[in-house]
């Protein structure tokens, strides 16, 4: 190739960044004008001025990579290949929007293109690009990942926890922070004393510096860095220097910033200096603003013209559904413990499904703090793989996972530890289907254990799933027996939705009779644990076995018990519960939880609404007593509900 030939090419290049940069420009100018014309609703938040580094950054990426972006991901997402039309579509709320008119600016992302979505929540997406880092590592396919964020992020724990844990696998996952000098309204200065230069090294991960304005510069380093990465090299983090021109958000007073700052970096336009230089090579740069303009104008009047989501639709994309389970036929084999059941489960879908993989604190070496998966990451190499203790990393590395194809099992070791990652599963796990008009699904299970009764104290003894039960498009199940452990596990990890499954410690020793290898529960229904006529009595996970002691206590006395089994918390299947219902009349509910605002309250809504006719007493809910857990036995079992407690709730109910 001649010298004149590689020139040639290098114009074409750089026109084509030109132009891509200026269909970011356009786009947010128009956006802005929209916005203030009332044409599209919410937040606004417009990254005029970074164009470069989004161009640049994605420059280098092919279909087998995956980008994370910010709340102010417009550019990322165009520079990926994101359609504008579709773009400006959900920006006004449309059918036709690239995510069907659910995400908005801030949420905007399309999966199958490798657009893991922009994110309103600082630093979220890290976590996620960790996940997808590992799919890609596992699929050896040389896939790479670009992770944006902003200097603001950087004092995020999940930046953290998220750079930390992909230094520690290895990941091919490029961290590229576009410091645009502002965290919301604070120079970041204010901010944090550290450099980004200094935590890398701290994280032993490369670091890398670019002028975020000069596209070319961005581009060669990426590219190379993509290379290195695509032949096994670890991750990067890359620090783009630029400037955003507009303010935090469309709206925002600029109080914190002199007009002078904004109109020095202005006369470094990213735009201005590649089109001089085009300009200077014959380039006719003015009929490519003019083509973009034209693409920019028709995109609008197309988003204009296409219709709103319809109110029928407002339900649709909340979960994937599932195919009907049928409920498999009474374990018979011979004995075995709850906890064998769990590593039975485990290894039946590591052997059969190469996407499934297991991560957690001390799940590989250690085996598990319980010794469930001993013996498996010697088993499935690279499968089973032990995270430093960081559960939004944790968590994450299971969404992003999952949104790349994957069937990731994470282990959350207490369930008193959903507070340090509930963003994970609350604004990320249960919302990206959604979000994303249905683009996306989350084959995910979360593994968790909680127990009270042996002196566990206030924060490993916490019964949480009403938390969890209220976040539309989670998935809560909680056995009570080995074989349902098993047959709902494998349920569970088949699943295309976002499941967690919380294990009772108590019951790990449990044994039951041990079913068939090919055996699943299905989620979302309810069993018959006891027939009975005079009170429906409502529990699940290890109360069960209170339940099923008072209800033979009460048989002695001649009261008839009718026991059900929950198993799944959500979805909640009150059409068994109401059933029963309509044959005793009664309804007693007990859990561990607190009683209030809890499943108990959830059932006697329903049963007020819904089966308020056949009601011949109020329901009663039995509950653990309205405090922490506490540490010292004999307070202990004064909170917790027990066998006693529970005969008596129905007692009541029998003789209201």
């Amino acid at each position: 190739m001649t010298s004149t030939q590689v020139n040639d090419i290098d114009v074409e290049t750089r026109t084509e960044m030109y132009r891509r940069m200026r269909l970011i420009r356009q786009f947010e100018d128009k956006a802005s004008r929209l916005y203030r014309a009332n044409e599209i609703p919410g937040f606004l938040h417009l990254s005029i001025g970074q164009e470069a580094s989004a161009v640049g950054a994605c420059w280098p990426l092919d279909e087998r990579d995956v980008v994370t972006s910010t709340h102010r991901g417009h550019g990322h997402c165009i520079a990926k290949g994101l359609d504008v039309t579709g773009m400006f579509a959900e920006l006004m709320g449309r059918r036709t929007g690239t995510c069907q008119g659910r995400g908005g600016s801030m949420h905007i992302a399309d999966p199958r293109k490798g657009v893991f979505g922009a994110n309103g929540i600082v630093a979220a997406g890290l976590p996620i690009a960790v996940g997808a880092g590992t799919a890609a590592q596992l699929r050896e396919q040389g896939g790479v990942v670009l992770a944006f964020f902003g200097d603001g992020a950087v004092s995020q724990g999940m930046f953290h926890e998220a750079v930390n844990l992909a230094s520690v696998w290895r990941l091919p996952v490029i961290f590229c922070c576009e410091n645009n000098k502002y965290a919301e309204f604070s120079p970041v200065a204010t901010q944090t004393r550290a450099s980004l230069s200094a935590r890398a090294a701290g994280y032993d991960v490369d670091f890398r510096a670019v002028d975020g304005n000069d596209v070319v510069a961005v581009a060669e380093l990426i590219a190379e860095l993509v290379r290195q990465l695509r032949s096994g090299g670890g991750p990067v983090l890359v620090e783009a220097d630029t400037y955003r021109w507009h303010g935090h958000y469309e709206g925002d007073p600029e109080r914190y910033r002199a007009p002078e700052e904004l109109a020095e970096w202005q006369e470094r336009d990213p735009l201005v200096l590649l089109g001089d230089r085009l300009r200077a090579a014959g380039v006719p740069v003015g009929e490519i603003d003019r083509r973009v303009d034209e693409q920019i104008e028709a995109a609008v009047e197309q988003a204009r013209a296409a219709e709103e989501p319809g109110p029928e639709t407002l339900h649709h994309f909340v979960s994937v559904p599932r195919e009907p389970v049928p409920e498999p036929p009474a374990a018979d084999g011979e004995t075995f413990k709850t906890m064998h059941a769990i590593q039975h489960a485990l290894e039946y879908e590591l052997e059969h499904d190469g996407s499934v993989f297991l991560a957690g604190i001390d799940v590989g070496s250690g085996g598990n703090v319980f010794g469930l998966t001993r013996g498996l990451a010697e088993r499935y190499p690279g499968r089973v793989r032990d995270t430093p203790i960081s559960e939004s990393a944790i968590i994450g590395t299971g969404v992003g996972a999952a949104m790349a194809g994957m069937r990731p099992i994470v282990e959350l070791m207490y369930f008193d530890f959903l507070g340090v990652c509930f963003d994970q599963l609350m604004n990320q796990a249960a919302k990206l289907r959604y979000m994303t008009g249905g683009a996306v699904s989350l084959p995910m299970v979360v593994r968790t254990q909680f127990g009270s009764g042996k002196s566990s104290g206030s924060q490993h003894s916490q019964s949480l799933e009403a938390l969890l039960a209220h976040i539309p498009g989670l998935t809560v199940v909680m056995p009570s027996t080995p074989a349902d452990t098993y047959g709902l596990l494998r349920a569970a990890i088949r699943d295309p939705n976002p499941v967690i499954f919380v294990e009772n410690r108590l019951m790990y020793g449990m044994k039951g009779p041990r079913p068939s290898p090919r055996h699943l529960v299905p989620l979302g229904k309810a069993v018959l644990r006891r027939a009975g006529t005079d009170v429906t009595l409502v529990s699940y996970s290890k109360m069960m076995q209170d339940c099923e002691k008072a209800a033979e206590t009460l048989a002695e006395e001649g009261i008839s018990v009718e026991l059900i089994d929950l198993r799944t918390i959500a979805p909640l299947d009150t059409e068994t519960v109401l059933r029963s219902l309509a044959k005793t009349n009664r309804l007693v509910v007990a859990h561990q939880a607190v009683g209030e605002f809890g499943v108990g309250a959830e059932l006697a809504a329903v049963a007020a609404r819904e089966g308020f006719w056949t009601l011949d007493a109020p329901v009663i809910r039995v509950g653990a007593e309205s405090t922490p857990a506490p540490y010292a036995p004999s307070l202990e079992q004064a909170w917790l509900p027990g066998k006693d407690r529970i005969a008596a709730a129905v007692r009541e109910a029998v003789h209201a």
